[in-house]
């Protein structure tokens, strides 16, 4: 493993990077010059109905604007930027063939200094978003440079296919154990359709993987070393043959290489696909490896930010929000009961925890490209720099996260208040971990709470701490009414909480107990005349009630 040369590596967040992986298959260029459109920052998607939050030099995806009117108004009132390398505007604008097409069009766009490309037909929005942010990655957190190996960037699959596509000469996809694929070289309109089906679907249709499954294909690549030739049925869509090869680091099978070939490798590229293997698995590893790291020091970043102190301003840079302050999103899945007697569920809820915390994180950047989240315990961070309407955004997105992960795991969410600044953080997880301990202890449906809406029962909390730290009990009335009740089986107290929470509604109390009107208002009387108390003072009923929901135990609702 080795560091870049003095020659550097290849740019990673170019506009002649996208085209140069992604043209002909999903790109094509409408009109702009790619060399001069400089570095790409970002993905944005167009919302017609929600101001975007532009970071410098994005790549705006139009999505839903499907006629030429409207792909022209995007350009001039939305994406349109200062052109050249130095500008803040975004660079291209990405739409839906053929409404780009139209001359109109392409003249906003020239106007604008924008790059426009058109989506191929056929191709989906979230296949796009998913390559893009792929290939336009910024470097490692805290990496002071890139790595290579054997002369490609680490972990560059998409450099990786196109060398060795180069090497047979012939296009090349790279895919995992599911048959995903994972990165693909130029020239796939080359192959046949079931190859430009599988690159656009990022994933072998299940049809053709049944036809390799039925002709032992996969049995014969998975136990040996060898690469393995595959006659294709014939069809018209599947008419070129592949050759495979799996992809291995020791006993673990990665994955694997699929070439489509007109005719057999010879051995020198037979060799050359053999040692294309063992790169790739290099790179395999590499990836998972660098995404572990980047996933700990992430989180590492993400805790020293919310901790607050002098150091908070250097990570706060470090994750690029030096600039920006935001609100904190706390989530968090409690172990089921099942997990505190079992280790292994206990671990497998733990994995499953994981799982949730890198779709939150994935969820937040899809909301804003500078959002940052790192696992930290058994809490999963996420600090989601807007501004003005913070916390309802941070409803609205956290609500949003709840409904599409469902009810199986029961996550719970707890939103800080908004930080004017990266220094107030500290006090926005604060109020994020306060909200999820009331939704942890309060049980009930309530799934998301901000702490604005729950400051009440999070001081109630609070102070159940201090009466707990400080060993207090119950004195006074309640504790007179407690003994009663212990001693002669009375349910004194249960008939003043029922009270209290009727509003001294008498009938309605008397139901909640079960129990006849006229045998309540007597219960009532020796309430009060065993805890020597006036309930009608309110200083005295507000007393009871407080104690009352403290000697309960934490979050459960009086009553």
């Amino acid at each position: 493993m080795t560091r870049g040369s003095d020659a550097g590596p290849r740019p990673r967040a170019g506009l002649g990077r996208v085209l140069e992986d992604l043209g002909t298959t999903l790109l094509d260029l409408v009109c702009g010059d790619p060399a001069g459109a400089g570095a790409i920052g970002g993905v944005v998607i167009h919302d017609p109905l929600d101001e975007p939050v532009l970071p410098r030099r994005a790549l705006v995806l139009g999505i839903g604007v499907r006629t030429a009117g409207g792909t022209g108004r995007l350009l001039t009132r939305r994406v349109r930027g200062p052109p050249g390398r130095g500008g803040r505007g975004p660079p291209a604008l990405v739409a839906r063939a053929p409404a780009c097409a139209d001359p109109a069009v392409t003249a906003a766009a020239a106007r604008a200094g924008v790059a426009l490309l058109a989506l191929t037909r056929g191709a989906s929005w979230a296949q796009l978003a998913a390559m893009l942010r792929s290939l336009l990655a910024e470097d490692d957190v805290g990496d002071v440079g890139p790595q290579t190996l054997g002369g490609i960037p680490s972990g560059d699959l998409f450099a990786v296919a196109n060398a060795v596509a180069a090497l047979l000469d012939a296009p090349v996809t790279i895919e995992d154990r599911s048959s995903r694929v994972l990165a693909f070289s130029g020239r796939q309109d080359e192959a046949d359709p079931s190859r430009v089906e599988t690159v656009l679907g990022r994933q072998v249709p299940e049809r053709f993987t049944r036809f390799l499954e039925d002709q032992g294909v996969f049995r014969a690549l998975y136990r040996g070393d060898q690469p393995v030739q595959v006659e294709p049925p014939a069809t018209e869509e599947f008419h070129i043959p592949r050759v495979a090869i799996a992809v291995r680091a020791g006993d673990e099978l990665l994955g694997s290489i699929w070439a489509a070939v007109r005719t057999p490798l010879n051995a020198q590229r037979t060799q050359a696909l053999h040692d294309a293997a063992k790169l790739v698995a290099l790179h395999l590893l590499r990836q998972r490896a660098g995404a572990d790291v980047e996933r700990r020091l992430r989180a590492d970043l993400v805790a020293t930010v919310l901790e607050g102190g002098p150091r908070a301003t250097e990570a706060l840079a470090r994750l690029g929000l030096a600039d920006h302050g935001g609100v904190v999103l706390a989530l968090t899945a409690p172990d089921p009961p099942e997990a505190s007697g079992s280790t292994a569920v206990h671990a497998r809820h733990a994995a499953e925890r994981q799982r949730l915390a890198d779709a939150f994180a994935m969820h937040l950047s899809a909301v804003h490209p500078r959002a940052a989240t790192g696992l930290i315990g058994d809490v999963a961070y996420g600090i989601l720099p807007v501004a003005g309407d913070a916390e309802e955004r941070a409803v609205r997105v956290g609500s949003d996260f709840l409904s599409r992960v469902g009810d199986r795991l029961r996550p719970l969410i707890g939103i800080g208040a908004c930080a004017e600044d990266g220094g107030a953080l500290a006090r926005s997880r604060e109020g994020a971990d306060r909200a999820l301990r009331v939704l942890r202890t309060g049980g009930g449906p309530r799934r998301l709470a901000r702490i604005a809406d729950v400051h009440i029962e999070a001081l109630l909390l609070d102070l159940a701490d201090l009466a707990a730290e400080r060993g207090d009990r119950a004195e006074g009335p309640l504790a007179r009414l407690l003994a009663y009740d212990r001693g002669h089986d009375a349910h004194l107290v249960d008939t003043l909480r029922a009270w209290l929470n009727a509003f001294g509604d008498i009938p309605a109390a008397a139901a909640a107990m079960y129990v006849h009107q006229n045998t309540f208002r007597y219960r009532l009387r020796r309430v009060a005349e065993v805890a020597r108390a006036d309930l009608t003072d309110p200083e005295s009923r507000f007393a009871l009630m407080l104690q009352l929901r403290l000697l309960q135990g934490p979050g459960t609702a009086a009553g």
